[in-house]
């Protein structure tokens, strides 16, 4: 008799199952990134292309599945991001950095969004967030190398701290937020980056 032997069966079937979580996990995403707030059970299995049963199946529960679909969303950070500039002159970094701050945090946004909604996200949310700013904040470092390591202790430090404020999801979604497009927010950020990198380029003020 032909067929699959009992491991591979079981390889198999575990697999699917990883599959198909995966397929409903991403189906709240797509509801999520159109601008839905609430995610009833019987619309994730429709955009899904399963059953409502197997919904259940996969998860305990709906704030389960928000919770593996917000995780996957901030794990899919990575493969937006592309190597930056470390070199040339300021203006062409600056705006290298901008763009692709600017559509990373657009992109991030209607997930961000979920996240403040929940009552107690996971650790894996928790660590993901945290892993993905101290990334942002190196890659900003890396790249502005130039004019940070003209500065010692304090001064170095404030701007690095002003600059990470300002090309994070907090500064992207007020400026958003309060009318501005994705063009004109990503504009009114480079613009703050190149003025605080300017504000930094005349001798220390008097203490």
């Amino acid at each position: 008799m032909g067929g699959q032997s009992g491991p591979e069966r079981v390889d198999g079937r575990a697999e699917r199952g990883r599959q198909t979580r995966e397929k409903i996990a991403d189906a709240l995403l797509a509801l999520l990134d159109e601008g839905a707030t609430d995610f009833p059970a019987d619309r994730v299995a429709e955009y899904a292309g399963v059953s409502r049963r197997s919904v259940f199946h996969h998860f305990d529960d709906m704030a389960q599945l928000v919770d593996t679909a917000i995780t996957r969303r901030l794990e899919q950070l990575a493969e937006q991001i592309r190597p930056l500039p470390t070199q040339g002159t300021r203006a062409v970094r600056v705006a290298a950095l901008v763009e692709q701050r600017a559509r990373i945090l657009e992109w991030i946004t209607p997930a961000r969004l979920a996240m403040i909604r929940m009552d107690h996200p996971s650790e894996r949310i928790r660590q993901v967030t945290a892993e993905a700013f101290v990334d942002a904040r190196e890659r900003l470092e890396a790249v502005l190398a130039e004019e940070l390591d003209r500065l010692d202790g304090r001064r170095r430090t404030d701007l690095v701290n002003g600059l990470d404020a300002v090309t994070t999801w907090g500064a992207w979604y007020h400026w958003r937020s309060t009318g501005l497009g994705p063009e004109e927010a990503r504009h009114a950020m480079e613009a703050t980056v190149l003025a605080l990198l300017a504000s930094a380029d005349g001798p220390a003020p008097p203490a």
